[in-house]
């Protein structure tokens, strides 16, 4: 079954706030992405129920291994396509819009030869 585009990006966006801070709680999550608190947490409620997170009693949210992997690979994929979207000369701004909605839709077999075709190509 895939995770919906939805789900990746708050499962990326939990990813980014723990390298930020020592805990993520839900109002983070609000803050980061300046949705209403009840969306975010029913998303938080299904994410849970579906294995991708755990919630402590105080709050604080962490990633399962498998919401782990999935922010993981979207993630990658955001840096990724957004630094070579800027080293093609387009603006940060729109590189990271692009790319943000890129990561969710490309394969990982064109990502893998996008991967390896920077990567020979020294771009």
């Amino acid at each position: 079954m895939r995770i919906r585009e939805s789900a990746e990006d708050y499962l990326e966006t939990i990813l980014i706030l723990s390298k930020r801070n020592d805990c993520v709680r839900s109002i983070d999550i609000v803050r980061e992405l300046s949705f209403s608190k009840p969306s975010v947490s029913v998303a938080m409620k299904n994410l849970r129920e579906n294995g991708y997170i755990e919630m402590e009693d105080n709050g604080h949210i962490t990633l399962t291994e498998k919401g782990r992997a999935v922010a993981d690979k979207i993630y990658e994929r955001h840096v990724f396509l957004s630094d070579w979207l800027v080293r093609l000369g387009v603006d940060p701004k729109t590189a990271v819009e692009d790319a943000c909605r890129m990561e969710h839709v490309i394969s990982a077999e064109s990502f893998s030869a996008l991967k390896k075709h920077v990567a020979e190509s020294g771009e």
